[in-house]
């Protein structure tokens, strides 16, 4: 009887999980949740790099752990600090050190708050610096400052040897106390020997706004934005529709060869007010660039108001020589590789709206690919470079970060998110149907069986092993073939080697 009497509350437990799911109780994987007041969950933080390393900044150069080209790290600042690290340099490489300050996506920051960098010579000398904010609206996150080393004749910082990168936490410790998570980036540009260095000549292009007319065609396709630089959905000329919820800074990518340029429009649509009155939020939409080293490039803003925006920008060519002109507009297109183009909305629309706005990019990249430089070395395992695969994965919306390999396409054409999410719940459904016929199975078989089948048989988590082939029902709200990054573990501690959201599991 106790053991006819567990089979029938095992099968009690699997109907009601089964009825959890056809209802609609339980979430279906993949789907965003909502937090038990009802309101949205917060946006995903920003995601590192699959093979970031843990590091501890100094608070003096003495004893400031090393920095290797080529190399992601990830470390912590609190409100006050700034942090000490060495780098070695060589005579022939341009040097470019970035840190990625990932703020609380929750909002809470002011303009001025976020980081500055400096990189500086054995001696003192200062080689360059930068500071990088949340911007207006104070919601432009995460925030990423670079600082580079440039060889060139006749200049400072062009000696062999050990320098000194700092990071500053800069602004109101009031509106942020807790640390901040770091992102840091040495990348390592090879020398040159020749090859076209100098800037192009003429003016036939411009950084104004593309005009309407001028936007890219086509069917707009179906591409979903990541957390960061290194989740960032690759993307190409075309049109690209996708979703922006209040707080929430989308990134894609986009391979820029020498002598291209990128025109870039961002329509954000109207929605129905709640609440009654008409806000005015000064810039709570903002549309950035950033080049291949994490440098900011372009940034416009616009009021949100309930009303359609458009925001756009034009940018110059890709030139190794632009690196030199004192227009940082001009100056930051340096390089050949991935650009980096982010849309964000202000946190503060969430409470005059319901859900999110539909956002339609429309890119192009102009001109075809140029001679470049010369290089002393692989310009594409260095980060500088642009390939064949790039441009597939771009054109057809093929994810480019590792951690997405595995999963669904970031360009996908085949569809509304409704039907796959009716997939995905069908599927769910008859997984668990098919597993709580199996409970049910198994425990008949016991009743029949009596005392003695009892004795071999294990209760609890063997019956989806012992039974032969019963699948396993996937975590709420993870798909399969996702696994979270990092591994188990509190979200206080990250692990050494992770590829993970600092406090929010990634997004899909």
């Amino acid at each position: 009887m106790r053991q006819g009497a567990g089979g029938g509350t095992r099968l009690a437990a699997v109907t009601a999980l089964c009825t959890a799911v056809l209802c609609g109780v339980l979430p279906v994987p993949g789907q965003p949740a909502a937090a038990a007041d009802g309101r949205a969950d917060p946006p995903p933080a920003y995601r590192t790099a699959e093979d970031a390393e843990r590091t501890e900044g100094t608070a003096s150069g003495t004893g400031a752990p090393e920095l290797k080209a080529r190399h992601h790290y990830t470390d912590a600042i609190g409100a006050g600090e700034t942090l000490y690290y060495r780098v070695r340099l060589d005579e022939e490489s341009n040097a470019h050190l970035s840190a990625v300050a990932a703020l609380p996506p929750a909002g809470g920051t002011a303009y001025g708050d976020g980081i500055e960098v400096t990189l500086r010579s054995a001696d003192g000398a200062r080689c360059d610096g930068m500071r990088g904010t949340a911007g207006p609206g104070g919601f432009g996150l995460p925030v990423a400052a670079t600082a580079s080393r440039l060889v060139r004749p006749n200049a400072s910082c062009q000696e062999a040897g050990e320098y000194l990168f700092t990071v500053e936490r800069t602004g109101d410790a009031a509106s942020g106390p807790g640390d901040w998570p770091l992102e840091i980036s040495f990348l390592a540009e090879p020398g040159v020997t020749g090859g076209a260095t100098q800037a192009p000549g003429g003016a036939e292009w411009s950084t104004e706004p593309p005009a309407a007319s001028g936007d890219a065609g086509g069917l707009p396709r179906k591409v979903r934005g990541g957390t960061g630089f290194n989740d960032a959905a690759a993307t190409g000329t075309g049109v690209w529709r996708d979703r922006l919820e209040p707080g929430e800074t989308l990134f894609y990518r986009i391979p820029v060869d020498w002598g291209q340029r990128l025109r870039v429009t961002a329509d954000v649509s109207g929605t129905e007010l709640t609440g009654g009155g008409a806000p005015h939020l000064g810039s709570g939409v903002l549309l950035r660039l950033h080049n291949t080293a994490r440098t900011p490039v372009h940034e416009q803003g616009a009021a949100f108001d309930g009303q359609p925006k458009r925001l756009g920008f034009s940018t110059a060519p890709a030139a190794f020589g632009h690196r030199f002109s004192g227009t940082a507009k001009v100056g930051e297109m340096r390089f050949a590789g991935w650009y980096h183009l982010s849309v964000a909305l202000t946190p503060e629309a969430a409470g005059h709206m319901e859900g999110g706005v539909d956002l339609t990019l429309r890119l192009a990249v102009e001109g075809e690919p140029q001679p470049g430089p010369a290089y002393d070395g692989d310009a594409a395992a260095a980060g500088f470079a642009v390939s064949d695969e790039d441009r597939e994965r771009a054109a057809e919306g093929r994810a480019t970060a590792p951690e997405q390999a595995g999963g669904e396409k970031d360009g996908e054409t085949d569809g509304d998110g409704a039907l796959r999410t009716v997939g995905i719940a069908g599927i769910g459904a008859g997984t668990v149907l098919l597993l709580g016929l199996a409970v049910w199975t198994l425990a008949a078989r016991r009743r029949t069986a009596g005392p003695a089948a009892a004795a071999t048989t294990t209760a609890g988590p063997a019956v989806t092993t012992a039974s032969g082939g019963i699948p396993h029902l996937p975590a709420p709200g993870r798909r399969p073939e996702h696994p979270l990054p990092g591994g188990p573990g509190p979200e206080s501690t990250p692990p050494e080697r992770h590829g993970g959201g600092y406090g929010q599991p990634p997004r899909h």
